[in-house]
C-alpha cells in the first residue's frame, strides 16, 4: 500500500493533525472560535474547504487510500482540521449518504496505513481518545473481548473470526497490525455517521456545494443493469433477497462477503456481462474497481465460464441473507405484497424463484459453449438459455 509511513509517535501537539476524528481535535484551534455558517462561506476558510473538497474527491477516487494526497501533506494542522471537519459536514449533507460512507472508508484506511506502522505506544494512544482500552502484550495487543466482537463483525476477512483468535481472561490477543485493523474499523463506524444539521444548513451546503456533489456522483456513478443480451436480465424478477442485497450497495452501504459473492454468482446465472456485474458493487463504501474486477472474474470465469453456483436458500438463511428472515421491512412488504413466491415452501434456490417469475437462467454445459439448436445471433457463452414453468 502506498502510504506515508511512520517510524517514531506523534508528539503530543500533532496527534490531532494525524487523527483529526479524535475528541478534543478542535484544541488544534487555540481560542480561535467560528461557526459552521463562517466555514462554508467565509474567506478566511477557503483554504480549508478546498482541502476538504480534496479529501471528498479523493475518496471518491481512491477509497482504499492507496495514494498520498499531496495537498494534505504540506497543510498546517489547523487548516488539516478545519478541512477534515469541512468535509464531514459537507458529505453529511450530501443527496445520498453513499459519498459520505465511502469518505469514510477512505479516511479510516489512511488512519490505518499510519497505525499499522508506528509504535504501538501511537496505536494505544488512538484507540484510548476512541475509548477503547487496548494494552501492548510482548508481540501484539490485548483487546478487550467486548471490543472485539464489536469491531470484527463487519470485517469480511475470515481471519478476524473469533473462533480463531486466542482469548484469555476476557482479551484477545491480537499482532499490531491486526489491532490497526480493528482501529481502522471503528474510525469508520465513527465518520459514516452523518453530523446533525439545521435544514437552512443543509440547504445552503447543497446550493454552495453543488459543483462538487454533481463531481462526486460522475465519479462515483450508481449501478447500472445492462444486459448481456437481449431479454436476459430482467431485475423486477429477481427474488428478495437479491433485490435486498442490491439495495444494500445502492445505499452505500456494506454488504458481506458472502452477500458479495452470492449477488455475483447470481447475476453471472441470470445473463449479466461482467460490466453490468461490476456497476453493481459501485455503491459500496469500499468500492475499488481492479479489485472488484478480478472477484467477479473469479466468480464467473471458473470452469470455463460456468462460473461458481449460486448459495441455495438454506446457505443464504445462515448467513442471514435471506430476505423472508428477521424484522419485515418496508422494502420486503412491497416485495412480499407483490407475490408469496419467496415464501412457497417448494422454493430453495434464488435460480429457481427467478425462473418462477419467468426469467431466463443460463444453464451451464460441459462443454462451455453455446449447444446445438440455440437461437441464431445469440452470442456465445457458458451454456444455453432456459426458461421454466414452475416446478
Amino acid at each position: 500500500m502506498a502510504v506515508r509511513r511512520a517510524s517514531t509517535p506523534l508528539a503530543a501537539g500533532s496527534l490531532f493533525a494525524e487523527y483529526p476524528f479524535l475528541p478534543g481535535a478542535e484544541s488544534l484551534l487555540g481560542e480561535e472560535a467560528f461557526s459552521v455558517r463562517a466555514l462554508l462561506e467565509e474567506t478566511a476558510f477557503e483554504a480549508a474547504r478546498s482541502l476538504g473538497r480534496a479529501r471528498a474527491l479523493a475518496a471518491a477516487d481512491d477509497p482504499r487510500a492507496e495514494r498520498e494526497l499531496a495537498e494534505l501533506s504540506v497543510a498546517t494542522p489547523e487548516v488539516r482540521y478545519l478541512s477534515f471537519l469541512f468535509a464531514r459536514i459537507v458529505l453529511s449533507a450530501a443527496p445520498v449518504p453513499a459519498a459520505l460512507r465511502r469518505w469514510a472508508v477512505a479516511e479510516a484506511k489512511r488512519s490505518y496505513g499510519r497505525l499499522a506502522a508506528v509504535p504501538a505506544d501511537e496505536l494505544l494512544e488512538v484507540a484510548r481518545h476512541l475509548g477503547f482500552e487496548l494494552a501492548a502484550r510482548p508481540g501484539g495487543v490485548a483487546v478487550p473481548l467486548v471490543d472485539y466482537v464489536r469491531l470484527s463483525v463487519p470485517i469480511r476477512e475470515a481471519g478476524f473470526r473469533l473462533a480463531q483468535q486466542s482469548v484469555h481472561r476476557g482479551e484477545v490477543d491480537v499482532p499490531t497490525v491486526r489491532a490497526a485493523r480493528l482501529i481502522q474499523e471503528a474510525v469508520r463506524l465513527q465518520l459514516a455517521v452523518p453530523v446533525p444539521l439545521a435544514p437552512e444548513v443543509v440547504e445552503l451546503v447543497r446550493v454552495r456545494e453543488a459543483p462538487l456533489f454533481a463531481e462526486l456522483e460522475r465519479r462515483s456513478p450508481a449501478p447500472v443493469a445492462r444486459p448481456g443480451a437481449p431479454g436476459l436480465l430482467r431485475r423486477e424478477l429477481f427474488p428478495p433477497c437479491i433485490r435486498k442485497m442490491m439495495r444494500t450497495l445502492e445505499k452505500g452501504e456494506n454488504l458481506s462477503h458472502s452477500g458479495r459473492f452470492g449477488l455475483a454468482a447470481f447475476l453471472h446465472r441470470v445473463g449479466a456481462d461482467e460490466e453490468t456485474i461490476v456497476d453493481a458493487y459501485r455503491g459500496a463504501p469500499d468500492f475499488d474497481e481492479s479489485i472488484t474486477r478480478y472477484q467477479v472474474e473469479h466468480i464467473t470465469l471458473r470452469d470455463g465460464g460456468k462460473g461458481y453456483e449460486p448459495p441455495v436458500c438454506d446457505t443464504l438463511r445462515s448467513h442471514g441473507l435471506c430476505a423472508r428472515d428477521g424484522d419485515p421491512t418496508a422494502a420486503l412488504a412491497v416485495d412480499r405484497a407483490r407475490d408469496e413466491r419467496c415464501f412457497d415452501p417448494k422454493l430453495r434456490h434464488p435460480l429457481q424463484y427467478y425462473r418462477w417469475r419467468g426469467g431466463a437462467v443460463v444453464e451451464p454445459n460441459d462443454e462451455g459453449a453455446t449447444p446445438p439448436g440455440a437461437t441464431p445471433g445469440r452470442p456465445a457463452g457458458p451454456g444455453r438459455l432456459r426458461s421454466t414453468a414452475p416446478r
